[in-house]
């Protein structure tokens, strides 16, 4: 197939790809119902090297793409790649209702508060006007339902079903009069992780646009990857000094806090080391964004697994246990790094960004990286032109550039790929091969290209096995 926007030989629905093509963030995807109307799923960030294909970036955030037949917007989750456009989108004469699930609801307006003001205005006027405008236009969503979604003359329905990834995160199916069925993937999570419910696949699908961050490779199991996590705290703390793990404010921060909370438990009252014992250990987290979140998580244990739950009943608190500390506003946290930097206290830090691009994260850097006793845990995906990447690819000896300003690593590096929040190749395929009624269109997006070429190869296997016809292909916007 030659990915052209129309499918369907040309007829609606057909859908159009304004981010998320060329990388894995500014998710941005039009379904495209009649000449005059359309739904647009997600409305993200760019980061990294990532560019929209009429060349939207992270430095222009601007709306590039016609927005006049757009008359409503369904959001899959709240990560800041996929919603972070909203407030130039609203900018740009968007004057539609917004959709999503009940937990994304409760979670958005704190998302892009935050944006708003590190990308527009820091005047709280005009943040509180945003986040005003923002609370009328949210639609929340009910899991599994078929909801109507009026776009003039023309009436669609969509459905939301869980998606594994970060809590209240959705795929979403878009059906149109005649129909017809596109799903939207949004970004699947890995199977049995902790917290959140496993991804559902739909019950059917013409057309799927899926994510593919992880489509060439597969993770180590939940098991396998506690058991790095767990090595590499002793290793890190045997150096006496701190475990710096970057992470995502929303999903990561408080999946991490619940694994670091099971490790804790088990090893109640037991030596990690020489110098230390399990129950000693302080788990600092650094960040009001990711706190507010956490506190929000705990708020909705109802979207919880059963898994948690029952921590719950035994009457454990996974998000706030005793060896947790918060640290919130700004002269705490220049003590914070102080403290750690000079003294030979061992602790774990979990702080934003988790590509270390920006946020509390950055201090922990620049004050730690030339110290090897120090120890920096990568948990999750580096996009290009990221200094996570960079980090990571330079590894301990090497150099980065942070801010304008060149740091030598003498700080270990690791990487646990299994604690992304993201599904592997197989989850991909399980999702596919979950739908009773299988797509005979797959549109690969949200990866790298060798990512893309990897899941797209290992769809195509999957369906010469069936027996069955399809067409997939990787649009490059």
């Amino acid at each position: 197939m030659d990915c052209r926007d129309e499918t369907r030989d040309g007829g609606f629905p057909y859908v159009v790809h304004h981010g998320a093509v060329q990388g894995v963030t500014g998710s941005a995807h039009e379904w495209v119902v009649s000449e005059s109307a359309s739904v647009l799923i997600d409305c993200g960030l760019f980061q990294g090297r990532d560019v929209g294909p009429s060349g939207a970036s992270a430095s222009d955030l601007s709306i590039d793409f016609d927005i006049s037949r757009i008359q409503a917007v369904v959001l899959t989750h709240v990560h800041i790649d996929h919603v972070g456009r909203l407030p130039w989108l609203f900018a740009a004469g968007y004057e539609g209702p917004v959709y999503c699930s009940e937990p994304s609801a409760r979670l958005l307006p704190i998302v892009l508060e935050d944006a708003f003001k590190l990308g527009i205005s820091r005047q709280p006027d005009q943040v509180e006007a945003f986040l005003t405008l923002l609370k009328q236009r949210l639609v929340a969503v009910p899991y599994e339902a078929w909801t109507a979604v009026p776009l003039g003359d023309d009436k669609v329905f969509i459905q939301l079903l869980p998606a594994g990834h970060i809590l209240g995160s959705a795929s979403v199916s878009c059906r149109d009069a005649q129909g017809h069925v596109t799903v939207f993937s949004g970004d699947l999570g890995a199977r049995l992780a902790p917290i959140l419910r496993s991804a559902q696949s739909p019950y059917r699908a013409d057309c799927l646009v899926i994510e593919s961050t992880y489509g060439d490779r597969l993770h180590e199991g939940r098991a396998a990857r506690s058991a790095r996590l767990e090595r590499a705290l002793v290793r890190a703390m045997e150096d006496k000094g701190t475990l710096l793990i970057p992470a995502f404010s929303i999903g990561r921060t408080q999946e991490l806090l619940y694994e670091l909370e099971g490790l804790i438990h088990r090893h109640q009252s037991a030596r990690m080391n020489a110098h230390l014992d399990w129950d000693e250990l302080p788990i600092v987290l650094d960040s009001p964004l990711a706190s507010r979140f956490t506190q929000v998580y705990r708020e909705l244990d109802a979207f919880w697994d059963a898994e948690a739950r029952e921590r719950l009943d035994e009457g454990r608190k996974p998000f706030d246990f005793d060896q947790l500390l918060t640290v919130d506003d700004h002269e705490a946290h220049q003590r914070m790094v102080r403290h750690l930097a000079e003294s030979a206290r061992p602790a774990v830090v979990i702080a934003a960004s988790g590509m270390c691009a920006g946020g509390r994260i950055m201090n922990y850097l620049k004050a730690m990286l030339d110290d090897a006793r120090h120890n920096l845990l990568f948990v999750g995906y580096q996009a290009q032109g990221t200094p996570g990447r960079a980090i990571q690819q330079e590894g301990q000896g090497g150099e980065v550039m942070l801010e304008g300003q060149r740091y030598s690593i003498a700080m270990p590096v690791t990487s646990i790929s299994g604690y992304s929040a993201h599904g592997d190749q197989q989850d991909l395929l399980d999702f596919v091969e979950g739908m009773q009624e299988k797509p005979s269109e797959i549109r690969v997006v949200h990866g790298d290209p060798a990512a893309k070429a990897g899941l797209k190869q290992a769809l195509e296997a999957r369906y010469r096995r069936w027996g069955w016809p399809v067409s997939v292909c990787c649009p490059e916007g």
